[in-house]
């Protein structure tokens, strides 16, 4: 199964890679947006600043190509931290910038309600999961997941939320609209329960 992975040069796309590969797709990392009509799966990784990040999508022409496949319904879209926030329709980041709007919501600054928890949000942390996805299949509730963040997405329709996780407050760890899906923890940097979700993630039926 070919797997492209976005290289907008702001993330260790390597790591990426090779995780796919393990879990039995065949990655092709592309600065190209053309590639994306030969893919049968879509990865957008990406850590570091959300408005740097769309500026290099718009520059290349990623954005276009991104909204297209995720339109078509035909081509499972999955990101992954930064990229998951990018899915969003604003991010307050960078003085406040248009997302790709794939998932309606706005991507925030962590504010913890407790004094304890530290930004960013580094480590392993439980992911709690809100509804049953095909996506979670064969991964146990409440599983830790590795973590690296300052931002964090919140949706403005509840039903796309997929899990949750304890920081100080609940923060929105897993969204899925359609066959989009976005991760705020690393599935790459997760052991086996990453390499399950991505497993998972290569095994769903376009909806």
């Amino acid at each position: 199964m070919s797997v492209l992975i976005v290289d907008h040069r702001l993330c260790n796309i390597d790591s990426v890679a090779r995780a796919v590969e393990k879990c039995g797709g065949d990655p092709v990392v592309s600065a190209a947006p053309q590639a994306v009509g030969k893919a049968e799966r879509l990865i957008l990784p990406g850590v570091g600043n959300f408005a740097e990040a769309m500026a290099v999508l718009h520059k290349t022409g990623w954005v276009s190509a991104i909204k297209d496949t995720a339109a078509s319904g035909a081509v499972p879209l999955l990101g992954i931290c930064l990229g998951m926030q990018l899915l969003a329709s604003r991010g307050e980041e960078g003085g406040g910038t248009e997302g790709l709007d794939l998932i309606p919501g706005e991507v925030l600054k962590l504010a913890p309600s407790d004094a304890a928890p530290r930004v960013p949000h580094i480590g392993w942390n439980e992911v709690v999961q809100r509804r049953a996805d095909p996506v979670f299949d064969g991964v146990d509730d409440r599983k830790d997941f590795y973590f690296v963040h300052s931002y964090h997405f919140v949706p403005s329709d509840p039903a796309t939320v997929l899990s949750t996780t304890p920081y100080g407050q609940d923060l929105v760890s897993a969204v899925r609209k359609g066959n989009t899906f976005g991760v705020q923890f690393h599935p790459e940097k997760s052991m086996k329960a990453g390499a399950q979700l991505l497993r998972n993630f290569l095994a769903l039926q376009p909806c």
